[in-house]
């Protein structure tokens, strides 16, 4: 059984250089994304320790969280497809520290 040739413009796709570049920094961000992941998980487990210990949660801890947040967000709109724009360090990290709407929980 013989295979038909692939469509002229499907082989121009698969042999451009940018689509695998592309897909090459998507498995780079996937990749980070996991790390980033268990990084978060780190927080969340911190921040419940704190609040069980202190009563509060730890303010450096939320920002870091929130920063993390983003972080993900943005790889997530990479690997989707929703962005050309590669994450940091390809890309200043916007929101250091802030939610993505920009507001910041109150401090108690």
């Amino acid at each position: 059984m013989q295979v038909p040739p692939l469509d002229p413009e499907i082989q121009r796709h698969i042999k451009a250089p940018n689509t695998w570049q592309r897909i090459f920094f998507m498995a780079v961000f996937a990749f980070i994304l996991g790390f980033v992941r268990m990084l978060l998980w780190a927080v969340v487990l911190f921040q419940v320790a704190s609040k069980l210990l202190t009563g509060q949660d730890n303010p450096h801890a939320r920002q870091l969280g929130a920063t993390l947040a983003v972080y993900v967000y943005q790889i997530l709109l990479f690997l989707t497809f929703n962005t050309e724009q590669m994450p940091f360090p390809f890309a200043e990290l916007e929101g250091m520290g802030r939610l993505p709407s920009g507001k910041q929980r109150a401090p108690r």
